[in-house]
């Protein structure tokens, strides 16, 4: 199942798990719905929500902040590889239809139950939001407050176990494979609390990228997909300390 038709069945399932008071996963969904086929093929469920996230939470912002600091807010986004005219779109539609629903989302969470997708959200009302952000701000370090080559990145490094071999080699059975020579790095934000939670959430998106690398048939991906599995299949290092001896920057290619 494609990541779109995965959204699509997401905005019909009626197990939402929600929020007391105002269900904010529940209108998340229908925020989201009028835009889920202008997201590509391409990216993931996660990603998706991440984007809507945003962009429910630029419209809160936009409403109580001054036009010219809401401004400077929303070019930051502007300097980052996201589709900003489609932002900016969900932001008016935000303002437009759901400008009552004054909280915050801070985070989500998708779980599997009887393989329908079931979104829970957590909100902060706006004043602890934006309290929270000013306290964010005031504790950031300078550009002196950093050790000359440090990347503010974490890397995770993806290690192909036996499960995952076993997998490949049923598919390649006249050239099997029971080690690599390079593994992946993924470069993630060293914002992240806790990286072994956000694995947990995040750990499908970097299972399907591992099997994309080795085989593109995805109907030939195994299914059932789980956190379980993805530590079977995987051994998983994390290095918070991420250094670039180079003097050239770092390049990064677009797509």
């Amino acid at each position: 199942m494609n990541k779109k038709n995965k959204v699509i069945s997401l905005f019909g399932n009626k197990k939402v798990v929600k929020n007391e008071g105002v269900k904010y996963s529940e209108l998340l969904e229908i925020f989201m719905s009028p835009f889920q086929n202008d997201f590509s093929e391409d990216f993931f469920l996660e990603d998706i929500f991440d984007f809507a996230i945003l962009a429910w939470n630029f419209g809160n912002m936009k409403v109580i902040a001054p036009n010219e600091e809401f401004e400077k807010i929303i070019a930051t986004a502007s300097k980052e590889d996201i589709n900003f005219s489609l932002l900016k779109k969900m932001i008016d539609h935000k303002i437009k239809n759901f400008k009552v629903y004054t909280n915050f989302i801070v985070d989500f969470e998708l779980n599997e139950t009887d393989n329908h997708p079931i979104l829970s959200v957590i909100t902060q009302e706006e004043e602890t939001y934006l309290s929270n952000m000013m306290n964010n701000l005031d504790g950031q370090m300078t550009s002196n407050d950093f050790e000359e080559n440090y990347i503010n990145r974490y890397a995770i490094v993806i290690k192909p176990q036996q499960p995952f071999f076993h997998w490949l080699n049923a598919l390649y059975p006249e050239d099997k494979i029971t080690e690599v020579e390079e593994n992946n790095i993924y470069l993630v934000s060293d914002e992240i609390d806790d990286v072994n939670t956000w694995l947990k959430k995040k750990y499908d998106r970097l299972f399907k990228m591992e099997l994309d690398d080795w085989h593109t048939n995805k109907k030939e991906w195994p299914q059932k997909r789980t956190y379980k599995m993805f530590k079977q299949w995987f051994n998983v290092e994390v290095s918070t300390m991420v250094y670039d001896l180079e003097k050239k920057p770092v390049y990064k290619s677009e797509g």
